[in-house]
């Protein structure tokens, strides 16, 4: 096993290690660390220790209203580039071979 003054923080690499946690068994600097009843333990550790911090899962509403929101999403962008098309198409294929410029032009002696 290496010797903690050789190792780097698992969050900071650039950073010496000061401590390493009991639980996921990494080490950590002293910005990653906190002190929890006179246990060193990582933050990601301490969030699974302390009650009520579970992490919560997502529930099939959200998902709902994700997948409704990214269908949203794409329909508005569809219809953008729908509209975008028809404008195009709507212009006189004179403005597209150049004859409507003749038109502006000032007739050659």
């Amino acid at each position: 096993m290496a010797q903690l003054t050789h190792q780097r923080c698992r969050n900071h690499a650039l950073r010496a290690a000061v401590a390493r946690c009991p639980q996921c068994r990494l080490y950590f600097c002293r910005e990653c660390v906190s002190d929890h009843e006179g246990r060193v333990l990582c933050a990601a550790c301490l969030r699974r220790h302390l009650p009520g911090t579970e992490r919560r899962r997502t529930s099939v509403l959200s998902f709902v209203v994700r997948s409704a929101q990214l269908l949203f999403g794409v329909f508005l962008a569809w219809l953008f580039f729908y509209g975008m098309a028809r404008v195009l198409v709507s212009i006189p294929s004179s403005f597209h071979e150049g004859e409507i410029w003749s038109e502006f032009q000032e007739p050659e002696e």
